[in-house]
């Protein structure tokens, strides 16, 4: 269920607890809509800043304790409208923190932290006279669909293509940047993979090879825990996330490989996780096995 606020014109943080990896809002004012993204209740280092329609109505900045020089920079002219509500959403994973329009996909602002922290609240605030009216969303506008996958709960796969990563995605490795869970359909075959933004492609393993799929599903939705495992073996809860040529389900798993850690699909029948690197299949007795919460 949505929740109103009514922010002053007085740069002063109205805190609330975070209770997922995103937020999407609404808001009403002239300019400047401040939120902080902090562990406490209150401001403090570390945090983050992202002032959406600052400088007159005409940026959107993120800043980190305070400290200016700003992490990043966004001209946005008119973003804001103290005569109708705009809406937004705010992801953070890993030390990414980006900010997108409602409807919209890609963000328009966005930072890697090289030093993440976790986040516990979130603050709005308006000021450099503006007061604001808000609504803070309580689920996922435009992400919300039907689960597909029998357990999980709130686990839902979501089209996307050329690298989009919808709000909420699921992370589940990193290489030189975040890699999401995805899944893509190869010669009859649906195979969880790594998506790879900035490569625009979710990468899959199959035959041998690695392929690169510029249609395919995000995993969003759920919280993930990560088990070991190996020889084919499945933890309790693991989710199945697609199947073979032949129907053979798989689930998501990962690996390590080279200073990486990549998602690929744990085939049972085959006891191995096969992960996409470098244009192969890489197969790996022991790895990692997504549980969604």
């Amino acid at each position: 269920m949505a929740q109103e606020f009514t922010t002053e014109d007085k740069l002063e943080y109205q805190f609330n607890p975070v209770t997922a990896g995103s937020l999407h809002f609404k808001v009403r004012a002239p300019n400047d809509a401040h939120v902080a993204l902090t562990t406490g209740s209150t401001e403090g280092n570390p945090m983050y800043e992202i002032f959406i329609g600052g400088w007159g109505n005409t940026k959107t900045a993120i800043r980190r304790n305070r400290e200016k020089p700003d992490k990043a920079v966004a001209e946005t002219p008119d973003i804001l409208s103290d005569a109708e509500y705009r809406g937004f959403w705010i992801r953070w994973a890993g030390g990414s923190v980006a900010v997108g329009k409602e409807g919209q996909v890609a963000p328009f602002v966005a930072w890697d932290d090289p030093e993440p922290f976790g986040i516990g609240y979130y603050g709005i605030c308006t000021g450099w006279g503006a007061s604001g009216s808000w609504i803070i969303e309580a689920s996922q506008p435009g992400w919300n669909l039907p689960p597909t996958a029998p357990s999980g709960g709130t686990a839902c796969w979501v089209d996307a293509q050329r690298g989009e990563v919808p709000p909420n995605a699921v992370p589940g490795g990193f290489d030189n940047e975040q890699l999401y869970v995805g899944r893509a359909s190869h010669e009859g075959a649906l195979i969880p993979g790594k998506i790879v933004p900035s490569h625009g492609v979710c990468y899959v393993a199959w035959g041998g090879q690695e392929h690169g799929k510029e249609e395919y599903q995000v995993l969003t939705g759920c919280e993930a825990a990560w088990v070991p495992a190996a020889g084919g073996k499945l933890p309790d809860g693991a989710l199945p996330s697609g199947e073979t040529e032949d129907g053979e389900p798989l689930f998501v798993g990962r690996a390590s490989h080279e200073g990486t850690l990549t998602v690929g699909k744990v085939q049972p029948s085959h006891s191995v996780c096969y992960i996409p690197y470098g244009g192969q299949e890489l197969a790996y007795p022991e790895y990692e096995v997504l549980v969604a919460k």
